[in-house]
């Protein structure tokens, strides 16, 4: 039986070798969402980062809301950029993901509104809201809901 978190997929040899490469040579913004995604900082939500899907490399992946998170550098805003990216989206949202895209930019300067639309995505996506691991590690992020 295939475990729903972690689906069988065939990966081929080379775009493994890929993944890896771009997990050794991230970018800013790339290790900057990473200190705040990783092992569980977001509210519990365990992301791994540079995952082949499909025949691409996405940024970032929560495979328990089935969420993906592509950022994006100034490549992307050409127009086959966004051809390219969008492609790229629909090739994944096949798979029953949904994409989330930021900039560069937003990360770098808007960090705070990065990770509350992510928090947000991840409490649509999940039935209950996922439960942060007793590593006696206090929680990097918690956005509360105001209430009005």
């Amino acid at each position: 039986m295939v475990d729903p978190k972690h689906p069988d997929w065939k990966v081929p040899a080379k775009l493994r070798a890929n993944a890896r490469a771009l997990r050794r040579n991230s970018i800013d913004a790339e290790r900057i969402l990473w200190s705040e995604l990783r092992a569980g900082r977001l509210n519990g939500a365990r992301f791994r980062r540079q995952v082949p899907i499909d025949h691409y490399v996405a940024d970032f992946i929560c495979h328990a809301a089935k969420l993906v998170i592509e950022l994006d550098g100034g490549q992307h805003f050409s127009d086959a950029g966004e051809r390219a990216d969008a492609r790229r989206s629909v090739a994944i949202e096949a798979k029953g993901f949904k994409v989330l895209r930021f900039n560069n930019h937003d990360v770098m300067t808007n960090r705070s509104g990065v990770l509350e639309t992510i928090v947000t995505a991840i409490a649509e996506r999940t039935l209950s809201p996922a439960l942060p691991r007793k590593r006696g590690r206090e929680q990097t992020v918690s956005v509360e809901k105001k209430q009005p």
